[in-house]
């Protein structure tokens, strides 16, 4: 199978990459500065607010799956408008398109939020993911729509980097005790993913893990699995001091899980002590 791993060099997409090349798929991955480290890829420039650029290379990989995982949190024209570029090269080319989502479309004024749910974005940047969905939803009906959470891993993640420059004084920061998600594995949530692709499966999928935990608590958890001094962690709120966005918002998975092998662990699982 070939696949197209757009956005093959951030946190996810390098695990789509590597998980795609070592299950013996022709794995294309694109990056827009550099590429990533992955042997066994072939990897291309791409920046997808070229719509032009997009459908060309695409054109010459006719890939069999596409998974979307590119997006930049302060920027529209690449998570909303480079989404619709991916989608309309998806549909021109004949193949199957997974595009990677967020909690960020829920306010978390309804704290669980199952795959029926409405989106009602509260800052721009979900407001640009819930567009992406809508204008997926409508080029390619058949896609796979996977809304996810905070993505960690086994160090490699931008929360865990924060927790550990925090916890050892590179810099100053405080973890929010009122801003809670539903954090999930990046090998769990990629399997997951190309479980989906390799589906007959369309349309939103919740695909988080299954634990609810604050920024606060899941930051206490990675200090005590990296061996850190949790006590110096400090509290916050983002309600008094932390930028606009969504509060409590807990993807409800059940229904999706049901239809997976791969299980989506939960945050107090993944990062276990021992």
């Amino acid at each position: 199978m070939k696949v197209l791993v757009v956005g093959g060099s951030g946190f996810l997409g390098g695990e789509l990459v590597r998980q795609s090349t070592a299950a013996g798929d022709d794995v294309v991955a694109t990056y827009r500065s550099r590429p990533g480290s992955l042997d066994g890829a072939d990897w291309r420039p791409l920046d997808i607010r070229r719509r032009e650029d997009v459908a060309t290379l695409t054109d010459a990989v006719r890939p069999d799956v596409v998974v979307n995982a590119a997006y930049v949190q302060a920027d529209w024209a690449t998570t909303a408008d480079g989404a619709a570029n991916v989608a309309l090269a998806a549909a021109a080319a004949g193949a199957r398109l997974v595009h990677v989502s967020s909690d960020a479309v829920f306010s978390g004024a309804a704290v669980h939020y199952d795959e029926a749910s409405v989106p009602d974005p509260v800052n721009a940047y979900g407001a640009a993911k819930a567009a992406a969905e809508t204008v997926v939803r409508a080029v390619v009906p058949r896609a796979v729509i996977a809304r996810t959470s905070l993505i960690l891993g086994d160090g490699g993640s931008p929360q865990e980097r924060f927790v550990h420059d925090v916890a050892t004084g590179r810099r100053d920061g405080v973890l929010f005790t009122d801003d809670i998600r539903c954090p999930v594995h990046v090998a769990d949530l990629a399997a997951a993913l190309l479980e989906l692709a390799a589906s007959d499966r369309s349309g939103i999928h919740h695909v988080a893990g299954s634990d609810a935990v604050s920024r606060y608590e899941l930051g206490v958890l990675v200090a005590q699995r990296d061996g850190l001094d949790a006590a110096v962690l400090r509290t916050g709120t983002r309600a008094a001091s932390g930028p606009p966005g969504p509060l409590d918002v807990r993807l409800d998975c059940r229904e999706t899980q049901r239809r997976l092998r791969t299980r989506l662990r939960g945050a107090r699982e993944f990062l276990a002590c021992g």
